[in-house]
């Protein structure tokens, strides 16, 4: 088994207080976040982007592994995870997660990508979390 963690700190009221969030690695330490940054323009992080990076980067290990195990390698894959908030008078949902991935494999048909692609989206163990959302993708070789 496998374990890592994120960490977060929140001081104050929603629209007023802020957090801050690291990761175990300290790839991320201390990194600001707040309201103005998740529901307005202020620059800065926020938990949707992080799911959105975490979901891209496994998605594209994932299908790395897929295309492995048909017997070529990819040569790139690049993986965009666009996560939509929506909120409502019941408060905030996560209501969709959408991925574009490109890919250079040498030798591999647009068929053969797209049966990839398609088991990389009910692999991928962050897919596997956002069920609740509505995970969509565009997938293409490029």
């Amino acid at each position: 088994m496998i374990q890592k963690y994120g960490e977060a700190r929140w001081q104050g009221g929603l629209r007023d207080g802020q957090g801050t969030l690291s990761t175990e690695t300290g790839s991320l330490r201390d990194q600001p976040y707040s309201f103005a940054k998740r529901f307005g323009d202020e620059k800065g992080t926020n938990p949707e982007e992080l799911i959105g990076a975490a979901h891209a980067s496994c998605f594209a290990m994932q299908m790395s592994a897929f295309i492995e195990q048909s017997g070529t390698k990819a040569e790139s894959i690049e993986a965009r995870s666009t996560v939509t908030l929506t909120v409502g008078a019941e408060g905030a949902d996560i209501t969709r997660v959408h991925v574009e991935v490109v890919a250079s494999v040498p030798g591999m048909t647009a068929e053969q990508f797209q049966e990839i692609a398609e088991r990389t989206k009910a692999g991928c163990p962050v897919s596997k979390v956002l069920k609740g959302a509505d995970i969509t993708m565009a997938a293409r070789l490029g």
